[in-house]
């Protein structure tokens, strides 16, 4: 098993940046050299302090849409001749992979790239790594408590009857969070039919596939069902915002995590925007941001300032989570899992 020898905030507090960034519409973006547009893939409040932050300290006019992992590398592919985004930030290192491996990002080494560690950064500069989370069961306690069932520790708990239509998770297909549960049974099983066959067992307890990979940690904390499925700073958020009965545990088997990246995007109308927002989001700068925002991962520069409100994950068994084959066999594996498990009836 690989450990993670930092931390990841479990606390923090919202500070307002009343700067030029913004969300915009699907399908609206700016292309002169002044303007940028970001496919951002976390929580709304992370997108737009961190182009805010930018658009402050460099005067380009930054605005993001907030797409998940799936989402993202749809639009790139269906916008591929004429790109609507110049940069990536935030998701999942394996659909980075995946555009990658579909040509949608383009090779860019920043000069902060040096300081990220060689693990979490593509060796060829096709995106480099700006945090890092751990994949966790948010559990609402009530709810847990009225089925007679204390915090779940083990993949296998929730296979539990009492759990029926009280698990969420979202749809590997279209959340990178989702795909790396996915993987993350490979990865511990030891083969894709594996997962496959262990997903199928899941699936009588999952009320829904949702869409967003932060969704199941909301409905957990709204009380429609027991166990949501997401990265655990997600969950500490929600808790921290008022959904006070949420609580996070970790698999004893081992859990997976993501490397959370940023990239360029090939032929974007701003490359030399995009170049520069890259090499900002790098620094300790742009990554000592998150706790403001609510985004509780741990930083990859290691010049970050870590919050004393901090979770130690030393003690977390992680699985040994091959990101460039999660990239490879995505494609083939979430069809798998559409047709094979989230197309079949429920038991």
């Amino acid at each position: 098993m690989k450990r993670i020898k930092r931390a990841v905030l479990a606390g923090g507090t919202v500070a307002a940046l009343a700067l030029a960034g913004c969300a915009v519409e699907p399908g609206t973006q700016g292309g002169s050299s002044n303007t940028l547009t970001v496919a951002c893939g976390a929580t709304e409040e992370w997108c737009k302090a961190m182009t805010d932050a930018f658009s402050a300290k460099t005067g380009i006019q930054t605005s993001f849409v907030r797409l998940s992992s799936g989402e993202t590398v749809a639009r790139l592919t269906a916008t591929k001749n004429a790109p609507e985004f110049d940069v990536w930030h935030g998701g999942p290192a394996d659909g980075f992979g995946a555009a990658m491996a579909a040509g949608l990002i383009e090779p860019y080494t920043a000069e902060n790239a040096a300081k990220i560690p060689a693990k979490y950064k593509d060796p060829n500069g096709n995106w480099t790594g700006v945090y890092v989370g751990a994949l966790g069961f948010c559990s609402n306690q009530a709810r847990l408590k009225d089925k007679g069932l204390g915090l779940p520790q083990s993949w296998d708990d929730l296979l539990d009857p009492k759990l029926k239509s009280q698990v969420s998770t979202a749809h590997p297909s279209t959340s990178g969070t989702a795909f790396t549960t996915l993987w993350t049974q490979v990865a511990r099983l030891g083969s894709e039919d594996k997962a496959i066959d262990w997903m199928k067992k899941l699936h009588s307890n999952v009320l829904q596939y949702t869409k967003s990979g932060t969704a199941p940690g909301q409905i957990a904390g709204r009380g429609e069902v027991a166990v949501g499925l997401v990265f655990s700073h997600d969950c500490v958020l929600y808790k921290e915002r008022g959904m006070t009965d949420l609580e996070v545990s970790f698999p004893k088997e081992g859990t997976g995590y993501e490397i959370g990246g940023v990239a360029v995007i090939k032929g974007g109308k701003n490359a030399d925007g995009a170049k520069q927002y890259v090499n900002w989001a790098l620094s300790a700068e742009a990554q000592e941001l998150g706790p403001g925002a609510g985004s509780y991962q741990l930083p990859t520069n290691p010049d970050a300032k870590l919050d004393s409100r901090m979770v130690d994950l030393n003690t977390i068994k992680l699985v040994d989570y091959d990101f460039a084959k999660a990239a490879a066999h995505k494609k083939e594996l979430t069809a798998r899992f559409d047709a094979e498990v989230a197309a079949q009836p429920k038991e």
